[in-house]
């Protein structure tokens, strides 16, 4: 952490630990309003966390593979984004069942990033399980087909959508910027006249930000909070992409926030202890920060629910 160059934007406070859930790689997080519950994978062993808005309640499933993500469909139930597959899973009754396979013929990707966009689709990823350079990709399930939108990506990451659905926004975690597609009335990426994809544009460059683009998320005001693996820090970025302000944590590798709890004005933050020869006490616990008390009027919105069909 001393090594992290000084952010010259403001700090809003310092994230506290919610859940003390030491994750090897914590990702994924979602909010469930109807349960009034947080979820969240730990991607390598293969588990899924819940918890209460204040921590409380904390239970761990096991799972059957590397799952990255567990999209909460309009049915009630998830959708888990794994190694190999898409699964149906049942989150009172424990129980999945597969849906789609998902690169289930490349032995050397996982699943990734995913979010749902504004029109109810899913956009998910893969990378190398070893970060291969060039191993991964990003998908957008749309009304239950997989479309591959791009390939040769190492670590894609930082899918977040704006809220008039024009754009959607992602990171090659290695190259160090945030790029944003312009989308069409469906939610995919624009065509050129041949009918290929229109190329996204650079938006934000995070190249001396001290720390990797990983998971992001959009609040209210169109602004994006996106986690710097390595860095300590969430940073929020105006529409323009310039950071205007950031949240630290005790824990050097964030991986992915989510905006949670009562007005959806708690600002949660994954963590992972992956890679580290001496982990700190909290690496891969899950964070919070109650934005209310240090950014009056900032909140999340709402996250739309997965429409499979």
């Amino acid at each position: 952490m001393s090594d992290v160059p000084t952010p010259s934007s403001p700090c809003l406070g310092h994230a506290s630990v919610c859940v003390a859930s030491g994750c090897e790689l914590g990702e994924g997080p979602g909010w469930d309003a109807e349960r009034s519950e947080l979820r969240w994978l730990n991607i390598l062993a293969g588990e899924l966390h819940r918890a209460g808005p204040a921590g409380l309640d904390h239970r761990v499933t096991p799972l059957d593979r590397r799952t990255s993500y567990a999209a909460l469909t309009e049915d009630g139930d998830y959708l888990l984004v794994a190694e190999n597959r898409l699964s149906r899973f049942d989150p009172q009754s424990g129980e999945s069942a597969a849906f789609l396979p998902f690169e289930d013929d490349n032995p050397v990707t996982r699943s990734n990033d995913a979010r749902v966009d504004t029109h109810g689709s899913l956009w998910l990823s893969t990378m190398g399980l070893g970060a291969e350079k060039g191993a991964g990709s990003l998908y957008r399930l749309h009304r239950g087909e997989l479309t591959c939108l791009r390939q040769r990506l190492t670590i894609p990451n930082a899918l977040c959508f704006s809220a008039d659905g024009k754009y959607a926004y992602f990171s090659d975690t290695a190259t160090g910027w945030v790029m944003r597609w312009a989308l069409d009335a469906e939610g995919f990426p624009q065509r050129s006249r041949e009918g290929a994809f229109i190329e996204p544009e650079p938006w934000a460059d995070l190249r001396h930000a001290g720390g990797g683009p990983d998971g992001a998320v959009m609040d209210a005001e169109g602004c994006i909070w996106i986690a710097l693996w390595g860095a300590g820090r969430v940073a929020r970025l105006n529409p323009k992409g310039e950071e205007v302000a950031h949240v630290s944590l005790p824990a050097s590798q964030p991986s992915c926030p989510v905006f949670g709890g009562p007005g959806l004005t708690t600002l949660y933050v994954t963590t992972a202890r992956e890679g580290m020869a001496d982990p700190q006490p909290h690496d891969g616990d899950l964070f919070a920060i109650d934005l209310a008390d240090h950014l009056p009027g900032c909140h999340g919105a709402a996250e739309p629910a997965l429409r499979l069909g």
